[in-house]
Parts: C-alpha cells; sequence; structure tokens
C-alpha cells in the first residue's frame, strides 16, 4: 500500500490541517470578539455600579426623611402655627439645619403655606402645595421624599446662594455643539416632608415640616459614589471610574473633569442616551461618549413623587483604561496559539504512527470474526482511547460470540419443545382415534341398556355410573383431538360485542352458573375485527367454566370489552381463590391443571391460548390468591 494512501498519513494531513485552520479562526475571533467579552464584564460591574448608586441616591433622601421625623413629633405645638415663638421657632429650625445642613427648611400650614424659611425667615406665606414632596406628604398624612425640580421663582424665595447654585451655563463638548439652551436655571432637589404631630391632641397634624438639599453643583453624592466603587482608581492620571446626576439632559453633579481641572458641569448627555433613558423610559448600558473621552456607562431615569422622569443617574468606567488590558491579552492569545499550533504539529507527527499501531490488530480480528471465528480477539489493553477501542471491540465479540450460544441454546430449546408438541400432538391424536371408537359403542351399548327393563335399581344405579364415567373419557378424548387438530379459523368480520350476547344465552342457565352474578359492561361502538365466532365463543367458554369453578360458594363473574389503540379488549374477571404465583407462568401449558383428579383435562386453556394467537391477538392473566383472576384478550381491529 502506497504512503500516501496510508492512515497515518492521511490523519496527520487532516490533523495538521484542521490544527491551522482552527487556529487561524480562533486568533480572528479572538481578535474581534475580545473588546467585546472585555466590554460586557465591564459593562457588568457598571449595571452593578448602577444599582450601588442608585442605593447611596436613595440613602440620603432617607437620611433627610430621618432627620425631619424625629423633629416632628413634638408635645406642645402652638395652635395656630403663626402663634409659635419666632426666637423658639428659629431655635428648633436651626437645630435641624445644623444636624442636616439642609439648603431648604420651611415650616408649613396644613395648606401648604409657608409659615417660617430658615434661610430667608422673612420671606413667608406663599404657597408651595405644588411640590410634589409636599402634596404627596399632604394626600397621603404621612413622610414622604423624594426627587423633584424646583423653579426659578421658588429658590429666589429661598436664598441668593442657592439661586445662584441652580443657574448653570450650558457648554459644548466635542460631540455637542447645538447650543440650544445657554442657561440652566431651574434646580432639582432631594428632600422630604412630614407631618408635624402634636402628641398632646390626639397625634393632630397641624403642619408639615419640608426639608431638601439643592443638587446642583453639589458633589457630595456622586464624590461619595466614586469613594465607594472606584476607590479614587486612575488610569495615566485620569480617574478611571466617574458617577453624574442630570437634570433632564443637564449634568449638575459630576466628578468628571474637564482638561482645566474643573467638573464638567453645565455639559449635555448624549441624544442616544437621553432618547433611551428619559424619552423611552429605559436604563442604558453601553459605551457613551461623555465630554471628552470614551466611557462604559450605565444610566437610569430619576423620577419625581408623581413617577414623572425629571433627570438621569449616572455612573461609568474610562474605556481607555480597558483597552490596555485588551490589547495585552490579545499578544499573548497570539503568543500563546502560535506556540501551541507548532508544539502540536511535532506532537502529531510523533505520536500518529505510535497510537494508530493497534489499528492492523483490529482488522486482522475483525476479519476472523466475520470468517467465522469467533474466537479471535484483540487482545491489547492500551491507556488512552485506542484502549478503550481495543476493549470495547474484544467485549463486542465476546458479545456477539455469547448471543450466538445463547440464540443456538434457545433455537435448540424451541425445536426441542416445538417437536415435544409436535409428539405429544400426534401421540394425543393417536390416542384419541384408537379410544374414541370403543368409547362410542361403549356409550351406545350403556345407553341401550339404560332403555332396556328388567334391571334391578343397584344394576341401574351402577349402570349410570358406567355411563357418566363414560362420557367424561369421551370428554377427555375430545379434549385430545381438539388439542392435536391444526384447524384453521373461518375469518370473519364479527361484533365482539354481539359474539358475546350470543353465547352469554346459552351458559347462563347450566348448573356451573347457578350461585354465580354474571355482570357485562359492554363498550358501545366498538371496530370490528377478524374472527371466529364459534372458537372465541369456545374460548369465553373455558374462560367461564374455569371462573365459575374457581367460585364453588358463588361469586361475581364480569364480563366486559373496550377499545384502546387500534385493538379491542375482551376482559373476564372473577371473585374466586385466584391462581398461585408460581402456577401462572404455566397455566396456558398443555395438561397444566391445578383442579383435582377427574375434573380436568389441563388442555382448555392451552386450546383457547392457541385459538387466540391465530386471531392475531394475546391473551394475558393477572391474579391474586383469595381475591380473584382476570383474563384479557387483545385483539387487532380492522383498519378502514
Amino acid at each position: 500500500m502506497s504512503w500516501k494512501n496510508a492512515v497515518w498519513f492521511r490523519l496527520n494531513v487532516g490533523f495538521i490541517a484542521i490544527i491551522l485552520v482552527t487556529n487561524v479562526v480562533l486568533f480572528l475571533v479572538t481578535i474581534f470578539g475580545i473588546s467585546e467579552i472585555i466590554i460586557e464584564e465591564v459593562q457588568t460591574r457598571v449595571r452593578m455600579d448602577l444599582n450601588s448608586a442608585d442605593k447611596v441616591f436613595r440613602e440620603h433622601i432617607s437620611d433627610i426623611c430621618l432627620l425631619l421625623k424625629a423633629t416632628s413629633a413634638r408635645r406642645t405645638v402652638p395652635i395656630p402655627l403663626e402663634s409659635w415663638d419666632r426666637e423658639d421657632l428659629h431655635k428648633l429650625m436651626q437645630s435641624i439645619w445644623q444636624a442636616g445642613e439642609l439648603d431648604i427648611l420651611s415650616l408649613l400650614d396644613n395648606d401648604g403655606r409657608v409659615i417660617y424659611r430658615e434661610h430667608n425667615p422673612e420671606q413667608m406665606g406663599d404657597n408651595i402645595s405644588h411640590n410634589p414632596i409636599v402634596a404627596r406628604a399632604m394626600r397621603e398624612k404621612k413622610c414622604f421624599r423624594g426627587a423633584a425640580i424646583v423653579s426659578y421663582e421658588e429658590l429666589e424665595k429661598e436664598s441668593v446662594d442657592i439661586l445662584l447654585r441652580a443657574s448653570l451655563e450650558i457648554k459644548s463638548t466635542k460631540i455637542d455643539q447645538s447650543g440650544k439652551r445657554k442657561i440652566h436655571s431651574d434646580g432639582m432637589i432631594i428632600g422630604a416632608a412630614v407631618p408635624l404631630i402634636d402628641l398632646r391632641r390626639d397625634r393632630e397634624i397641624v403642619g408639615f415640616l419640608y426639608g431638601a438639599k439643592l443638587l446642583n453643583q453639589s458633589s457630595e453624592i456622586v464624590d461619595e459614589i466614586k469613594e465607594d466603587l472606584y476607590k479614587n482608581e486612575s488610569y495615566q492620571g485620569v480617574d478611571i471610574g466617574a458617577a453624574t446626576i442630570f437634570q433632564g439632559d443637564v449634568r449638575i453633579s459630576t466628578n468628571i473633569m474637564r482638561e482645566d481641572g474643573l467638573r464638567s458641569l453645565g455639559t449635555r448627555v448624549s441624544d442616544v442616551v437621553y432618547e433611551q433613558v428619559v424619552e423611552m423610559e429605559k436604563i442604558w448600558t453601553d459605551r457613551a461618549f461623555v465630554v471628552d473621552d470614551w466611557y462604559i456607562t450605565a444610566y437610569e431615569p430619576i423620577r419625581d413623587p408623581e413617577n414623572r422622569i425629571i433627570g438621569i443617574l449616572g455612573v461609568g468606567v474610562l474605556e481607555e483604561a480597558f483597552v490596555h488590558d485588551r490589547k495585552l491579552a490579545m499578544w499573548l492569545f497570539l503568543g500563546v496559539v502560535i506556540f501551541m499550533t507548532v508544539i502540536s504539529l511535532l506532537l502529531l507527527t510523533l505520536m500518529t504512527r505510535t497510537v494508530l499501531r493497534p489499528i492492523g490488530r483490529i482488522i486482522k480480528m475483525s476479519d476472523k470474526v466475520v470468517a467465522g471465528d469467533l474466537s479471535a480477539r484483540v487482545n491489547m489493553r492500551l491507556p488512552g482511547e485506542m484502549g478503550m477501542l481495543c476493549l470495547a471491540i474484544d467485549q463486542m465479540a465476546d458479545a456477539v460470540a455469547q448471543r450466538e450460544e445463547a440464540l443456538a441454546e434457545a433455537t435448540r430449546r424451541k425445536i426441542g419443545q416445538s417437536e415435544k408438541m409436535a409428539s405429544i400432538g400426534r401421540m394425543s391424536a393417536g390416542i384419541a382415534h384408537e379410544i374414541n371408537n370403543p368409547l362410542t359403542g361403549l356409550l351406545t351399548f350403556e345407553h341401550l341398556l339404560k332403555n332396556e327393563g328388567g334391571l334391578s335399581d343397584k344394576g341401574k344405579e351402577y349402570l349410570e355410573i358406567m355411563y357418566n364415567e363414560t362420557s367424561r373419557m369421551r370428554e377427555i378424548v375430545m379434549g385430545l383431538l381438539n388439542f392435536s387438530r391444526e384447524s384453521s379459523p373461518d375469518m370473519k368480520l364479527l361484533d365482539i360485542n354481539e359474539v358475546i350476547r350470543q353465547w352469554l344465552k346459552s351458559p347462563c342457565s347450566q348448573k356451573e352458573f347457578k350461585n354465580i352474578t354474571t355482570e357485562k359492561k359492554l363498550a358501545e361502538g366498538l371496530s370490528k375485527v377478524n374472527g371466529d365466532a364459534n372458537q372465541l365463543q369456545q374460548v369465553l367458554t373455558n374462560l367461564c367454566f374455569n371462573a365459575c369453578e374457581s367460585m364453588p360458594e358463588g361469586g361475581i363473574l364480569s364480563i366486559s370489552t373496550s377499545e384502546e389503540n387500534g385493538k379491542v379488549l375482551i376482559s373476564v374477571a372473577d371473585t374466586g381463590c385466584g391462581i398461585k404465583e408460581e402456577d401462572l407462568e404455566m397455566i396456558f401449558e398443555p395438561f397444566f391443571t391445578t383442579k383435582s383428579v377427574g375434573k380436568g383435562t389441563g388442555l382448555g386453556l392451552s386450546v383457547s391460548y392457541g385459538i387466540v394467537r391465530k386471531h392475531g391477538g394475546i391473551m394475558k392473566v393477572e391474579s391474586e390468591e383469595g381475591k380473584g383472576t382476570t383474563f384479557t384478550i387483545t385483539l387487532p381491529v380492522v383498519s378502514g
């Protein structure tokens, strides 16, 4: 055989081609995919960071609520609130402000009118019940907290400092040169409003405390988020992580720095982010251009108490910090691929022949088995898959040899059983024919003697015994003849229910059925079957007589029909003594009987079984000692 056609050569060529193609494809896929994998991992991290940022944001809101609630329940509250001593009121409000450093702190009456402003006590009387936070607290009569937009006019009533913080000049960036607006003057706050409760008057609500912090140009929350999430990590002097709060689409609080070292306040979020987060009300997790650089970002909407989107909370990490890792991983992977390719090719060349050497032994062994030598074996136990293959082939050869031996043994047993049954049949037929003629003569003369006069009573008794015993012998002979005959059924289309009804008309009056209650449950609309009505009625006779004999004290005989999966089922059940478990496997054998001597030939069930098999059906038996027996006959229906 030419070396070009050798298995080892073709395998080498195939393996080399596969390795080269696979490694090239793997490298190319890795080059284009590794960045996506890294970005996906970072996006997962950023999504988790956004959850943490949201938690920090909400904690700051909750802190304001807890601060106000600690002051809201008092034992003495002047009624009306306007009568509160201004000095005492200033001390109370000053203590709250010092504890929380709130930018807005006001006392309101039950209608939402301002009774006292901590930062501008002279400005009072205006109604701020339109504020979403205040409105919800008044409506629900409990503490309510959240974020909201405060108008320029409302901020102006608080203080000049707050008004100046809220006013931001809109700045352009590399990708935002639109210049849609120049000045941003409204403010975003986080705050809470709590009912002021007088404990002496059955917890009567006499007013509300309202406090808030202005987020515009405040770095408290975003810097806490950055510290918690990114620990001030940097890449080439630039912070890796950042957090931002937007009012609408304008940055009002951020730790993203401009080139001049100032915070990038007044810059706008990109249009695509604004469209998805604010207009489509979805969370954004993707790359985004932020001020001057690409970040991997996550943004979510900020909603006021009326569920209106008023801003955006965002976090992000500098993408450039991960590009270096991506490039390093790509070059490292390329080196590993090249090195492993060379090593793989060398190992394949050296090992292929060694690994494939047992194939010759396998081929020779297979040829011997095909030629009929089932004792041939590979008899090689190598490590690895080749050893497993040799072992499997040997095991397969063992299994084939065992199956051949078992098949031969089963065939011998079947042939022996067939010969045995044929011999029994021939012998039965011969005996039956030899005995049948004398028995016929005896029965005839006994019948004549019974009609003759002159016999004594004792003689008549003996003659009756002879007649009965001779009749029983004739029944045995007829059973042997039926067993030995190979008569074919006269197949016709039958309605099984009608066959059973016709059969029930005959045996019910016989003595075997005297104390038996017969129940029939015949399903309507059964499909037709091909069968011989006489033979099927013979089967029913054998089964029902056996059932009656198992119930000497009386009982219930049930005959039912049904149809399942293209088969008609006939069930004959009794409440008799049942069949022993060890006898169940032998009840269809010829001449096997559990009845006492003289009560049966052991051929009824064997003949019945044969009839059912000739009809293309099966017969099964289920029995439990002391409870009864059920025989089930299954016959195929006529299709079409």
